[in-house]
């Protein structure tokens, strides 16, 4: 079977994992057969309800800088899959994915592996890596940690940007539950960066390293110093490091950056060498595609594909940051797996302008004629209008005195971007 083909089934869930519980007991099977190639490579495993994203393409951007060969694995992806698989920024051929799925298509069917499409390309992504070779990965755990397909590997150090709600079928519904799920990413006799947060929460994370012996490296929002914005970059001081620059807005993409600046130190513990000019030119180019991205400009329009409580606040708190005094419309389209409820009362405000769309799939996304009732009756003095995607868009290009949000999923970027 071509590889096109065999991910389009992936894709249209004809070949869907039943259990997300199994997803590392499957990857176990796979990889014992191959000698386990996993063991290998070295990673840095990152997870976290938000801030994941940022962490890894800061850290990539820094370990680049410092002339590493940097195996990269993300999700999800934003127009193509093959974003999700890349070294020193280069993405995934089908031809080489094609290539190693021809080497372990014997094993998947005599083991009658049922691999879904994440599980298929945590795979692949870990087969491609050993083969080309590379001084480190960057490895983001598709959700929770502890049954995640990506919890096959042995990681340097774990990173856990935050914790809040989401995907809560799964993970559980408290922050206790969803905690313990991306403690598990926690390894044996590694080390672990972690953002502080509520002290029940910071319980789970402690005992979960001292059990295992593992090393906690605990950021402190107090530990970071002469927070500012200066030239459209955050700035700020975080232990012996002064006035570094990120190049990713909002006052959170600090506090990813204090994570990513404690990596730095003990992957040169680790004998990686990294400069104070590498991980200050690094944080100073990042860019991460989907996050608080000007799309347009004149009027400005601004890509966010936040889609849970804590992003939404983060979101909001960035907003007040650059555009307080802005007009703004919100473009907002939710999957159904998430919770258009709690999105429409965090964003909603008589002041603003509010459209709700279908995204672009009937079959995923929340019906924008419920989103619009709800809002309306949270708040009927707002502007609040129902339209196709492609609609909402044209109607913000039209609006020059406005700023603009397209908001909800990041699954809409690709056509967001076509259509601007």
């Amino acid at each position: 079977m071509k590889i096109q083909e065999y991910i389009q089934n992936l894709l249209a869930g004809k070949t869907q994992v039943k259990n997300e519980n199994q997803s590392v007991e499957k990857m176990k099977i796979v990889m014992e057969k191959l000698g386990n190639p996993q063991s290998k490579l070295k990673y840095i495993h990152v997870t976290g309800t938000n801030g994941k994203g940022s962490v890894i393409e800061m850290l990539n951007n820094i370990l680049i800088n410092a002339n590493l060969k940097v195996g990269k694995f993300i999700s999800p992806h934003l127009v193509s899959y093959h974003e999700r698989i890349s070294i020193n920024g280069e993405y995934i051929k089908d031809e080489e994915i094609q290539k190693i799925f021809e080497e372990v298509q014997l094993i998947i069917e005599k083991e009658n592996i049922d691999l879904n499409f994440f599980e298929f390309f945590t795979l692949i992504a870990i087969l491609y890596f050993c083969k080309q070779k590379v001084d480190i990965v960057l490895m983001e755990v598709g959700f929770g940690g502890l049954y995640d397909s990506t919890n096959i590997i042995f990681p340097i150090i774990s990173v856990i940007s935050s914790i809040g709600y989401d995907h809560m079928k799964v993970l559980g519904n408290t922050l206790e539950d969803i905690a313990k799920q991306k403690a598990g990413i926690i390894k044996e006799n590694s080390e672990t960066v972690y953002m502080e947060q509520k002290p029940n929460i910071d319980d789970i994370i402690e005992k979960n390293c001292k059990e295992k012996q593992n090393i906690l490296h605990m950021v402190g929002q107090s530990e970071i110093k002469n927070q500012r914005f200066e030239n459209d970059r955050e700035i700020f001081d975080y232990k012996q490091y002064h006035d570094i620059e990120v190049n990713l807005k909002g006052k959170r993409q600090i506090q990813n950056a204090a994570l990513v600046l404690e990596c730095c130190d003990i992957l040169n513990k680790n004998g990686y060498h990294l400069t104070e000019e590498n991980i200050k030119n690094g944080l100073k180019t990042v860019i991460h595609k989907g996050r608080f991205e000007v799309i347009h400009q004149n009027p400005t329009m601004i890509f966010d594909g936040g889609h849970n409580e804590q992003a939404i606040e983060n979101l909001k708190e960035t907003i007040d940051l650059y555009y307080k005094n802005a007009k703004k419309i919100f473009v907002i389209s939710v999957l159904k797996s998430k919770d258009y409820h709690k999105i429409i009362e965090d964003i909603l405000d008589k002041e603003n302008v509010y459209i709700f769309t279908n995204g672009n799939d009937k079959n995923l996304f929340t019906d924008k004629h419920f989103m619009y009732e709800y809002a309306k009756q949270r708040n009927d003095k707002a502007g609040i209008y129902e339209m196709d995607l492609k609609e909402a868009i044209q109607f913000c290009k039209e609006k020059r005195d406005f700023v603009s949000f397209i908001i909800g999923s990041f699954y809409i970027y690709d056509d967001v971007k076509r259509i601007c």
